[in-house]
């Protein structure tokens, strides 16, 4: 890589990380440890290519993507996180502030499965078209929308505390809709 090069490759990560960081954690189950190896891969194989890439955010995402496809697709096993109590039942959708919010969405997602958890952040964190989510997964967009669906009714099991809330904007909680809606 040559020094100018380099240059447009620091700015970038300097720049785009920590939106990056967020798509992985999300990507991740919000384990924040894989979601920095992950990330941190994604930016290994774009330096190798950095002259030929037109728009490095998209492709930078598009292996972050690929990268959590492939990781599910393994036979290992899963991890499971242990712990000493279950977690307390919230008080409802009133007192959740947005940290809360944010806290119980992780733990959501991390209880799905790779597969459902990277449909569900393509799909409405990312905000892109079941087409293009047929796309970067490889797989048919009928696909798509079956694991959106189990996906969002197991996502429902997992935090009916999420059902009464719509992200309007940052932080801006509105009633009456369902977390087909929710938004970060």
């Amino acid at each position: 890589m040559d020094a100018e090069a380099q240059e447009s490759f620091r700015e970038f990560v300097a720049n785009r990380s920590s939106a990056l960081l967020k798509t992985a954690v999300l990507l991740s189950g919000g384990d924040r440890h894989a979601a920095e190896d992950l990330l941190q891969n994604a930016l290994i194989k774009a330096a190798g290519r950095w002259h030929r890439i037109d728009e490095p955010e998209a492709y930078v995402r598009q292996i972050l993507y690929r990268q959590q496809v492939s990781r599910w697709r393994l036979k290992w096993p899963r991890r499971e996180l242990s712990v000493a109590e279950p977690p307390e039942a919230s008080p409802g959708a009133d007192a959740l502030s947005a940290a809360e919010l944010r806290v119980v969405m992780r733990g959501a997602l991390a209880r799905l499965t790779a597969r459902q958890r990277t449909v569900l952040v393509l799909r409405y964190f990312e905000d892109l078209p079941e087409a293009d989510v047929a796309r970067v997964l490889g797989c048919s967009v009928g696909t798509v929308r079956s694991t959106t669906h189990r996906s969002l009714a197991r996502l429902r099991t997992l935090a009916p505390e999420l059902a009464a809330l719509r992200m309007v904007g940052p932080e801006q909680p509105s009633r009456d809709y369902s977390p087909v809606e929710v938004r970060s």
